[in-house]
């Protein structure tokens, strides 16, 4: 064959799209074209214009898939998100909101033959079927891989479905498996269902046929496409095949030999094509963002059929016999006496009018008058054989019960046919006829189905009219007998072999049927059903006898239906009643098939009121088959729009099939109804509901309750949009779960209680978290703000933002936050307020997500630890807080591939953590905030770094429990004081005054940088019990005990630590310094190391950055120093006061109580006024006190504290712990001087 050249010029093309064409096809009426892309949308086309009509928009990605059903009234496309859309296929108008059909791309598409069934095959490795009414999945998915295409044999029995390797065949109704073969990727069948073709691959760039029959290839591949084909197909005459390949060219194939006979050039690979529905127009898109209209070679189209030659015998409109009009028309009329009279006039005026004769005798038979009908058919063959000749011969000798003969005669009647075959169809017909009239029945039956299978060209519905008409004669034979089974049997088979409408007109062949028996072909159609219905209903086959009429009535036309109105009437009046009674019983059981199936049965009847709609309707929406349900509710409100009923079935089906809004609106007619209502008791019904806005106050007032302190805004998971707080509301109004709490309230549904309405608002408001390290330029507010963030561009921090709300909405919740776009970084009262309140956000979130940029995929154990996040100031409350987290790596799969739920729980994660960070498990798996153990908290953050200075302070508020003031620009040495001082000063712990390091300007006592308590606090040696019991036994020997119980109620009635204002009021044990020697150090060392001595202290040195005056006892200073021991509480070793939960319902704090209790009375040193001699005798009083004297004389860490000119104290800071011991606990008590200093 010589080389095909391709055309690279179409007749025209369609322009609008903006991105390349995916998908296309034509309607049936050939009139318009739709299209899918991959800008998203899909557009419909006038084909003779060539205008665009609509442009159909909808999808949120690009659009891969299309079909149109059968009668061009649906469309359905997908795209590579899995989501499924169906559109009104006259006006392009969506008929669904987008549905998620699948997880992953939609390939491919196809309807079934009846429009009733969607198939849509995905990448997600399955196929779904979908009820094209209620747009719901049909059955279990089919697993099958990942699906390239679906389609539908043309008869829908057969499902093929190609998965890039495999092509499987599946039965559509079973869903079996009936053949697995070989295959590629793109299908399409041959229009009589005996061929499928497929489409290759990459690798096999090749086109195969497959025979149904075997599903093995017939012949040898076809070859020429060089790259993947993406679609195929067929000719509506089955004649050729085009496919459309990424080697840019669109191929026409002759299916006879599978030879190209024609190309298509595009200027970009072709992803679909399809033919016109003449068959004379190839359209294909692609690359190229437009579709391109191809002439179809001549060579190619079908030569239109040869003219059949007239036959000889025709005459008027009959080929069979030569009759003028009025003599035709009196036989068909049956005006049998005027037909005979013309004929004899004929034969009287040319005695050789062979034609006249055997029209006569036609005429005799069809009165019975069988020997004057076989005289003039011999006579007539006398003058001259011919086909009506021995036509009448035959049906006379038939007529005389001589069948032998009369086979003889229709035999020689073939031999003047000419040769054409409608007419030697017909003759048989003819033969088939008589042979039953002469009681050969089974064999005239036989005869006229061999015409129909052997002869399928000629006219089968002759054959088909003739078989009905003989069954139904046999039918009546069996009615009038009284055999009521078998004549019921008889119009069965009569009804299924009658393919032709009741309105129909009857061809010109069947009228000469009509003129050779006489028969009323016309009401052949009514009378066969009638007596159908009938038989059935005398052989009591009741069930059968209605489905019987309901398929007569569904398919007659108004003429009919008015000509059997009283036949019809009585039927239903017998059937209906029992049924709707029935019904009514089958509702009452819950047996809602049964119901429907009943009802359906008088509906069908046509013996049904608006009562027997409004049941049907709620026994459906108990199917839950919405669709149908609210067929049913509008029919009641046609039959009876004053019935509140109407719209109270209406309103049910409606939230059954979720479109709330709608159901409001009936739901407020139906009150509307009910308050109109002349009858008292249905006005009562009122009382039984309130109205929309009363049971949406209920709810909101709740969400006012459970959302007071929810966060100020929040990413919309579904749609990528930031809503602040109305904005969620309103989102929540809209969705399913509000809708199924407003309407059973509206109808004071007694399940639906203030506790379950929470719980279902603080369900909807769940919201996941992201903690992460700031990075590069990261969304702020304005840059998201009234914007879809999944439609931004993917790039900087818009990709980590995009990836966390689709990671949120995968995993269901419908809100999340950010901490780069949630807030508001101008406006200083909102970001304060964030501030303070961040560390409950995350407290109260269903998830936190920490996402590790520079953790790759597939890391060690080790990866987390080592991440810059783990040294960032903020993302210690971010894991602290949240009750679940869960680590991502840089791709956002999970950290070690742990895939439990909530990582706190996971031992693994949990110790790499502590090990990270120096933090218990078991405070990170539960970690409270307070004030307890404030040493050990800062510690956790002296290594931690932050942008902002201020904010490693900022950072702990929520740790600690407390609220400030955010003041950025105040310096961090101001920002860290300010919470120290806050800590010591609501909770009296003085641990926080424990570090080593430069002292801050806010206030000497607290350092100026939070690594100042990164190394532990100083381990001072620990006395045992029996070491305190001998000290205590020797104590009671050597020392005044009342001494020791005074000093025992001084230091018991000693008020808390206070701070404010930058001074702190410090309760301690002062040891005044009577000397102070600078001592000789290394010439280079900065710090200055000094000796000093206290009044009851052993010496001691230290050492200092600061410069202090030297003095003794000889040479005294003006300046007073003390070495001051901060009093702590614990040292009485009274009880301890439980402590309440961090997050109590009253919002106390149990650490704000402290270690400390305020003093009932002043400070009274006399004896007796111990509050511990009241309540205890003397000798545990004695005990306690002399406890403490031990406890005083162990080594402690110790303040150097300098006196100011204006009598306040400084700290001198020291580069190590100050550690401090008593010389003489015997003695010691009367040089400790117990007093409140004010530290600046």
């Amino acid at each position: 064959m010589s080389q095909v050249i391709p055309s690279t010029t179409p007749l025209r093309a369609f322009k609008d799209h903006t991105d390349a064409i995916c998908a296309v096809a034509v309607f049936p009426d050939r009139r318009q074209m739709v299209t899918g892309s991959s800008d998203k949308t899909l557009r419909l086309w006038d084909l003779r214009t060539g205008a665009m009509l609509k442009k159909m928009e909808g999808h949120r990605n690009l659009v891969l898939s299309l079909a149109v059903s059968r009668d061009g009234q649906i469309i359905a496309s997908g795209d590579v998100s899995g989501e499924l859309i169906a559109w009104h296929g006259e006006t392009g108008e969506p008929l669904t909101q987008p549905i998620k059909a699948h997880s992953a791309h939609i390939f491919s598409l196809d309807f079934s033959p009846d429009g009733t069934v969607l198939t849509t095959g995905s990448a997600d490795g399955t196929m779904k079927l979908w009820n094209t009414k209620t747009w719901k999945p049909q059955g279990n998915p089919i697993q099958c891989g990942w699906v390239c295409c679906v389609r539908y044999s043309p008869s829908g029995e057969l499902l093929a479905i190609a998965t890039g390797g495999n092509i499987g065949i599946y039965n559509s109704g079973s869903r079996g498996l009936v053949a697995k073969f070989k295959g590629h990727t793109s299908l399409a069948w041959t229009p009589d269902g005996t061929r499928l073709i497929s489409g290759g691959t990459e690798v096999d760039p090749t086109i195969r046929e497959w025979d149904i029959s075997t599903w093995q290839q017939v012949g040898d591949p076809w070859t020429g496409h060089t790259h993947r084909t993406l679609s195929i197909s067929i000719h509506p005459a089955s004649t050729h095949v085009a496919s459309a390949s990424e080697d840019n060219h669109v191929r026409l194939w002759r299916l006879s030999d599978r030879q190209t006979i024609a190309i298509f050039q595009h200027s970009g690979w072709a992803a679909c094509v399809t033919f016109s529905m003449d068959g004379k127009h190839i359209l294909s898109g692609g690359e190229d963002k437009m579709i391109s209209e191809w002439e179809v070679p001549r060579v190619a189209l079908p030569e239109d059929p040869p003219q059949e030659p007239e036959s000889k015998a025709q005459v008027s409109d009959s080929k069979i016999f030569a009759m003028n009009t009025s003599t035709r028309n009196a036989c068909i009329a049956g005006d049998l006496s005027t037909a005979e009279e013309i004929f004899t006039q004929e034969i009287n005026a040319d005695a050789s009018n062979f034609n006249s004769y055997a029209n006569r005798s036609l005429v005799m038979a069809r009165r019975d008058d069988w020997d004057n009908a076989l005289d003039d058919a011999i006579k007539s063959i006398t003058i001259q054989p011919s086909l009506t000749g021995y036509i009448s011969q035959g049906i006379a000798l038939c007529g005389k019960g001589q069948v032998r003969d009369a086979r003889i005669a229709f035999d020689l009647a073939s031999m003047f046919t000419n040769e054409d075959s409608k007419i030697v169809h017909f003759l048989l017909l003819i033969k088939a006829i008589m042979l039953f009239n002469g009681d050969q029945r089974e064999e005239g039956i036989s005869l006229v189905q061999g015409l129909a299978a052997a002869c399928p060209n000629n006219d089968t519905l002759a054959c088909c009219v003739v078989e009905a008409y003989l069954y139904v004669q046999l039918g009546i034979n069996a009615l009038n007998g009284g055999r009521h089974d078998e004549a019921a049997d008889h119009f069965t088979a009569a009804v299924k072999s009658s393919v032709f409408p009741s309105k129909s007109d009857i061809h010109s062949t069947y009228d000469d049927l009509v003129v050779l028996f006489g028969w009323d072909l016309k009401s052949l159609w009514q009378n066969g059903h009638r007596k159908w219905c009938d038989a059935l209903r005398r052989a009591g086959r009741h069930e059968e006898a209605v489905k019987s009429y309901r398929f007569m009535m569904d398919i007659c036309d108004e003429n009919t239906k008015a000509s059997c109105l009283d036949w019809s009437n009585a039927f239903t009046q017998e059937y209906g009643a029992p049924y709707i009674a029935n019904g009514d019983a089958a509702l009452a059981a819950s047996d809602y098939d049964k119901a429907i199936e009943l009802y359906s049965a008088a509906i069908d009847l046509h013996f049904a009121s608006d009562t027997i709609f409004a049941n049907r309707s709620k026994a459906r929406s108990e199917k839950m088959l919405w669709e149908d349900a609210l067929l049913d509710a509008q029919k009641v409100i046609e039959l009876n729009p004053s019935s509140y009923v109407g719209y109270q079935v209406k309103h049910v089906a409606l939230c059954g099939a979720q479109r709330y809004d709608e159901a409001i609106v009936a739901f407020q007619m139906m009150l509307v109804k009910l308050d109109s209502a002349y009858d008292m008791k249905i006005r009562k019904l009122r009382e039984q509901y309130v109205c929309p806005s009363e049971a949406e106050g209920v709810i909101r007032k709740v969400i006012d309750v459970e959302c007071n302190t929810a966060l100020l805004r929040l990413l919309n998971t579904a749609t990528g949009l930031l809503c602040e707080r109305e904005a969620q509301i309103s989102a929540f109004k809209r969705s399913t779960e509000y809708n199924e709490l407003l309407l059973p309230l509206m109808t004071k549904h007694p399940d639906i209680r203030t506790e379950r309405i929470a719980d279902v608002v603080v369900t909807y408001f769940r919201y996941a978290m992201l903690s992460h390290r700031w990075e590069g330029t990261e969304p702020l507010l304005h840059d998201i703000k009234d914007k879809v963030v999944y439609e931004l561009e993917a790039a900087g921090g818009l990709v980590k933002l995009q990836s966390f709300c689709r990671l949120a909405c995968k995993a269901g919740y419908h809100w999340a936050w950010v901490d780069s776009c949630c807030i508001d970084q101008q406006n200083n009262v909102e970001l304060q307020k964030s501030l303070n309140t961040m560390f409950s956000w995350y407290h109260d979130s269903a998830l936190t997500a920490v996402y590790l940029s520079d953790v790759p995929p597939s890391s060690e154990p080790g990866a987390l630890a080592k991440s810059a996040w783990n040294t960032r100031g903020w993302t210690v409350p971010e894991f602290l807080a949240p009750k679940v987290i869960r680590f991502y790596q840089q791709d956002w799969s999970l950290y070690l591939g742990d895939e439990s739920p909530n990582h706190k729980e996971s031992v693994k994660i949990m110790d790499e953590l502590e090990d990270a960070t120096g933090i218990d498990t078991r405070a990170l798996a539960a970690f409270q905030p307070g004030m307890r153990d404030a040493r050990e908290k800062l510690q956790w953050a002296s290594t931690r770094v932050t942008t902002v200075p201020e904010d490693i302070a900022y950072s702990l508020f929520g740790i600690f429990g407390v609220q400030l003031p955010i003041l950025y620009g105040e310096n961090k040495q101001r920002a860290l004081g300010r919470l120290l001082q806050e800590i010591v000063a609501q909770s009296g712990d003085i641990t926080a005054l424990d570090w080593v390091g430069l002292p801050s300007t806010f206030n000497s006592c607290l350092p100026a940088d939070i690594s100042s308590y990164a190394a532990p606090p100083s381990t001072l040696p620990s006395i045992s019990e029996d070491e305190i019991l001998t000290a205590v036994s020797s104590l009671r020997n050597t020392m005044a005990v009342e001494s020791a119980s005074r000093l025992y109620d001084r230091l018991e009635n000693m008020s808390a630590p206070r701070f404010a204002n930058c001074r702190l009021r410090l309760p301690c044990i002062a040891f005044r310094v009577t000397e102070l020697r600078r001592r000789r150090g290394p010439a280079h060392d900065t710090h200055l190391t000094y000796g000093v001595k206290a009044d009851g202290l052993h010496d001691l040195q230290i050492t200092t950055e600061e410069t202090l005056n030297q003095f003794s006892r000889t040479r005294p200073a003006r300046q007073t120093f003390f070495l001051v021991r901060p009093w702590d509480r614990r040292l009485l070793e009274q009880p301890k006061i439980l402590e309440l939960p961090a997050f109590a319902d009253d919002g106390s704090d149990a650490e704000s109580l402290g270690y400390w209790s305020e003093p009932e009375s002043p400070l009274d040193d006399s004896p007796g006024g111990s509050p511990v001699e009241q309540g205890l005798g003397d000798s545990e009083s004695h005990t306690r006190a002399l406890r403490l004297m031990v406890r005083l004389g162990q080594p402690f860490s110790a303040f150097l504290l300098a006196q100011q000119p204006g009598g306040e104290y400084k700290r001198i800071a020291s580069d190590h712990d100050i550690v401090a011991q008593v010389k003489d606990v015997t003695s010691v008590h009367n040089k400790m001087d117990v007093k409140t200093l004010e530290i600046l």
